[in-house]
Parts: structure tokens; sequence; C-alpha cells
């Protein structure tokens, strides 16, 4: 199949070089040309885990190719997804910015001339790909096509993972023909028995924020629950265990922490706060999850504290872990961008170490931030060391080489739970989790 994935950012560079892997000849266009070529170079601009290599094994092998022309690629394109950003509108209001989607609609439509399937990739609120539709069939009424909506369901850290092995392919489709050629399309991975739900295309744009706010909702469930533990003398691990062997609730993202965050949860829970808003309905549950996530992550703020004392000024805080989750260098609505401005707002030096996040966060963080280039620099003459984000490196660090770093009495804040209390206190460290005491 011959595929044109129109926006080389996150999804559109995982989706392009993943069906280059799958064997089908792929243009990823962008309007920057400075990263298409960079891309031609092998440079790549995001950071996901095995994304590079297999970029540059779909260059290698001619089927996967970067362009800032559009006319080429859809003249020969089978089907062209539309994979730009839908970043939250800058008025803070829940809706989904969709000026990008919306202008590809707009200049794509002159270059259809055979039949073409028009596939929605991006998040997109309820009626996105109806909408789409209407405005290529405005700019172009002599066009031959059909809208699929097929969300993405990818994880930063794991997203090649999650497209090759898929624990479902959502197609939201109006007509066999569509139907055909996108079943076509992910043939491989159908040979590999990855289910596919065929539904409407308003199902399928809704199932995306519907899987991410349901998640959402288990996060600040388990964190609430996490904070009560602290009070009743409960231990969150081990409660968290015992619910998540319950095969009707599974143990997955019943990990106590300090609050979600990342592109998509933030955003889409809100997007579809908005889209219920607008039909008349209240989602409680799913506005209770964001408040309760914003609430946990100042609530880290007031532990930090408690555990240095009660005063944060003149206070030296190592700070491990920036981004939002391991296995990428997204720092997009992460704990951090929360803690570390309030931790400085009350006069506390902050030591930073991240293995991939340092250059994002730089650009969203106070300048008073000190970066440095390992945990132990980080530790050495600290007060304190907060763990926040649970990289591989950090889970089995010399806590005997941090100590020694460290000034007296020293203090581990572990906000993913990844020591064990009993041990820590064993090495001479004040420790604080989350949900034990």
């Amino acid at each position: 199949m011959n595929i044109a994935i129109i926006g080389a950012g996150y999804v559109g560079l995982v989706t392009g070089a993943c069906f280059a892997g799958l064997g089908h000849h792929v243009w990823c266009v962008d309007i920057d040309e400075q990263k298409i070529q960079s891309l031609r170079r092998g440079g790549i601009p995001i950071y996901e885990p095995g994304l590079e290599s297999l970029i540059a094994k779909g260059v290698a092998e001619r089927r996967l190719m970067f362009t800032t022309d559009l006319e080429d690629p859809m003249l020969l394109a089978d089907a062209v997804f539309i994979a730009v950003g839908t970043p939250a509108s800058r008025r803070g209001d829940g809706y989904a910015d969709l000026t990008y989607v919306y202008a590809v609609a707009e200049n794509l439509a002159q270059y259809l001339n055979d039949y073409t399937v028009i596939v929605d990739k991006s998040t997109v609120p309820v009626g996105t790909a109806r909408e789409v539709a209407r405005i290529i069939e405005g700019a172009n009424p002599q066009a031959d096509f059909d809208m699929v909506s097929n969300p993405e369901f990818l994880r930063e850290g794991a997203a090649i993972e999650d497209f090759m092995r898929p624990d479902r392919i959502v197609i939201g489709v109006e007509s066999d023909r569509a139907f055909d050629v996108i079943k076509e399309v992910y043939d491989p991975l159908c040979i590999r028995n990855a289910p596919i739900v065929k539904t409407t295309l308003e199902t399928a744009e809704l199932s995306k924020y519907a899987a991410n706010a349901f998640l959402a909702i288990k996060i600040s469930f388990i964190n609430e629950v996490a904070n009560l533990c602290e009070v009743v003398g409960a231990d969150v691990l081990s409660l968290a265990q015992a619910v998540g062997m319950d095969g009707r609730i599974g143990d997955k993202f019943l990990h106590p922490g300090p609050g979600y965050g990342g592109s998509c949860f933030p955003k889409d829970t809100l997007a579809l706060l908005r889209t219920a808003q607008e039909c008349g309905q209240d989602l409680r549950m799913v506005g209770a999850a964001a408040e309760v996530n914003n609430a946990q992550k100042a609530r880290m703020i007031k532990k930090i504290k408690d555990a240095v004392g009660g005063s944060l000024e003149d206070k030296t805080v190592a700070i491990l872990g920036l981004t939002f989750k391991p296995e990428t260098d997204d720092v997009r609505e992460s704990a951090a961008l929360t803690i570390i401005p309030a931790l400085i707002e009350k006069g506390t030096v902050v030591k930073a170490h991240d293995p991939k996040g340092i250059e994002e966060a730089r650009r969203e963080l106070p300048k008073e931030v000190q970066y440095v280039a390992d945990s132990y620099s980080a530790a050495e003459d600290s007060d304190c060391v907060v763990l926040i984000t649970e990289w591989n490196q950090y889970r089995a660090l010399d806590m005997e080489r941090i100590k020694k770093l460290m000034k007296v009495n020293p203090v581990f804040v572990d906000l993913r739970n990844v020591y064990r209390k009993q041990k820590m206190e064993e090495l001479g460290f004040k420790y604080v989790g989350i949900g034990q005491v």
C-alpha cells in the first residue's frame, strides 16, 4: 500500500515508521522544512525507544520518505493519515485546537483525484471527521474519498510495541470500500491476530477520550486511597496488590504517585468534559479525577516540606526525574513542573537530573534550577533527594554512596515508592513514600 502521513510529530513519525516496517511505502509530510531535512539526515526530533533504528531501516529500504511537498504523496496514496497536533486551546477552556487538522483538510482537497481514504489519526473530539469531510467537499466537490476515524493508542516509551502488538485497532467507517482499504493497511498486524473493532466515526473518536479518561480515573482513585492509607496507618502497596488481583479490576495503573501528566491524559480529560458539557451532560467522575490530580501534585510539595522539617528555605533539594514518565523526553504536565517552581519560590536550591528530559525542562522551568550530569551529582550536599520519575537507572542507586554525599540527617522522598521504607531507614535515611507510614 502507498500511504501518506501528514504530520511528522510523535504520532506521525511512529505511525509512518511502523507502517514502513510492515512493508508499506510511506511518505511523512510536514511543513517544517528544518525538521524534514533533519529527518532525511537521520536526526530524530523526539526520544522514543527503538524509533531511530526503525526509521533508519525504513529509509535504507526506501519504504520511508520525508517531504514538505504534499502533491506527490497525494497522487500515489491509497490512504492519507492526518496526524497533526491537536493541543489544548490556549484559552484554557478544555477545547481541542483543531486548527492544524482543518488546515490539512483544506490543503489536501486540491490533490484528490482518484479514490482515496482520508484517516483521522490525531486525537480529536466527536464530529471532527464529519467536519473534515465537509471542508474537503467544499474545497473540491468532485473529490472521490471516504473518511475514517482510526485513533492511536500509543504509550510514550512503548509506542512501537503498542503499534506492532496492539490491544485493538479501532476503525470508525461508513463504507465497506474504505474499510477494505484500511483493513489491508493493517493486514500484517491482523495476521498476528490483532483484533479490529469496526464502528461508527463518532464511536471511534470518543473511544480514545473514554479510554484515557478511565485510566486517569484509576490513577486518581489509587492516589486518593494512598492518601487515606497515610492517615489510617495502612500500606498502599499491599492494598494495591490485593485490589489488583481481582480479575475485574487488574493491577495496571494502580500505582500511587505524584499525579498523571503528559500530552494525553490532562488534555483529553478536559476535552471529554467539554464535549459532555456541550451536550448537556455532566461527567462527574472525570471531572473529579482531574481535580484530584491537580490536588495530588500540590500535596507533594507539602510532603517534601514536612519531610525536611517544615521549612524549605535555604534547603538544597535534589530532584531525580523531570519527565512525566520514564522512557520519554516529554515533560508536558509532569509533576516536576508543579513541584520545582514551588520549591524555588520558597527559597529552596534545586539540583535536577533526568536521563532524557533536561533540554525540554529548561524551556519550562525557572532559570534558577541547577541541572547536573547524574544522580550522585544531584545528591551531593543536598538535604533531601526527591524521586519523581521512576527511570530504571534510579531503581538501583548506591544508597550508601548517596548518603555519604548528602548532608547530615539525609531525607529521601520517594514519590514512586521505588524503595522500601525499612531498608532505607536501616541505611540511615529519613524515608517518605506515598501511602505508607
